[in-house]
């Protein structure tokens, strides 16, 4: 299979994360057809990538609104080949990294693979930080698959899926994602349109690793608590956003499952490990409540808007 690989990026400071994630792909045991630099409403960046890395493809976000969701689509549509993986540019993909994404490919009825994110702390990793709730982060968490399996949905910033199959439902929903302080998952939202769309389904493969940034500044517990209150918000906004498609079916069991099975196994197992694990247990609590309250806050919201449709996000900077 042919592949190309889009890394979405918007930062002009970030000019050496950006290069290392290029480089990281550069160097995957399989050939890679097309590296796309997809660039959002930075013009001086795309002219600078254009003149100094001419090699790759440069694809410009400047027709939609800012966001991840828009620019990969732009990236996306200046490839070609079989597969389009995506790696965002704070994130270095391990060597075999597309050869484990592709793999599952060769089956007919998988339709996209992930893989799994290790966080790499930049500063020193909390105490209080519990595994269970790594995510926050982005980071592979406890209860994850720990062997490749079937999944309802990957993280977009490690993800390969068939080009037929992305095209199919149009790419990511370009008013939906991450901007701003807004976070709204639209990888989960992706991949459950595209399952549906053609009737395969995805797989998670831990051995396709990627290391990805967590600054100093998202290792801090005000960090951690406005993360899970924009998870909660997010995930009722996904619920919302789908609710008009045909047969939406139970589009939160995976959450529901991860708050019966991994949040109170977590919690106990940490209550158990002494004064950190006290304070892990306490950590997850408060995730959970500020996850509780962003869904409570979109569920209010959702009922006001027009339609019971989400209002779209202000037009800032998008952040992950």
């Amino acid at each position: 299979m042919s592949v190309s690989v889009v890394v979405p990026c918007h930062d002009s400071a970030a000019w050496e994360r950006i290069l290392r994630a290029v480089g990281s792909v550069q160097r995957q045991t399989v050939p890679v057809q097309r590296i796309v630099l997809a660039v959002d409403h930075n013009p001086q960046l795309a002219a600078r990538l254009r003149a100094e890395r001419p090699e790759l493809t440069v694809a410009e976000n400047v027709s939609g609104g800012r966001g991840a969701s828009g620019t990969r689509n732009a990236g996306a549509a200046l490839c070609d080949t079989d597969v389009i993986a995506f790696l965002d540019d704070d994130e270095v993909a391990e060597a075999d990294w597309l050869a484990r994404l592709l793999a599952p490919l060769a089956a007919a009825d998988v339709v996209g693979t992930g893989g799994r994110y290790r966080p790499a702390w930049m500063g020193r990793r909390p105490v209080w930080f519990p595994e269970e709730m790594a995510w926050a982060v982005g980071g592979h968490h406890t209860g994850m698959p720990a062997v490749t399996a079937p999944v309802r949905n990957v993280w977009s910033g490690n993800m390969a899926v068939r080009r037929a199959a992305f095209e199919a439902v149009g790419g990511f929903r370009a008013d939906f994602g991450k901007v701003g302080a807004r976070s709204r998952p639209e990888d989960t939202d992706f991949c459950i349109r595209v399952a549906r769309a053609g009737g395969g389904h995805w797989v998670y493969v831990p051995e396709a690793v990627i290391h990805h940034d967590v600054p100093a500044d998202r290792a801090t517990f005000g960090f951690f608590v406005r993360r899970c209150y924009a998870e909660g918000r997010g995930k009722i906004e996904l619920r919302d956003v789908l609710a008009a498609d045909a047969g939406s079916g139970d589009t939160l069991s995976a959450e529901r499952d991860y708050l019966r099975r991994t949040i109170p196994h977590g919690f106990l197992r940490h209550l158990r490990g002494g004064p950190a694990g006290l304070a892990r247990a306490a950590a997850i609590v408060v995730g959970v409540v500020a996850a509780g309250c962003g869904a409570v806050v979109a569920t209010v919201a959702g009922r006001s808007a027009p339609s019971g449709r989400m209002p779209p996000p202000p037009a800032h900077t998008p952040t992950r």
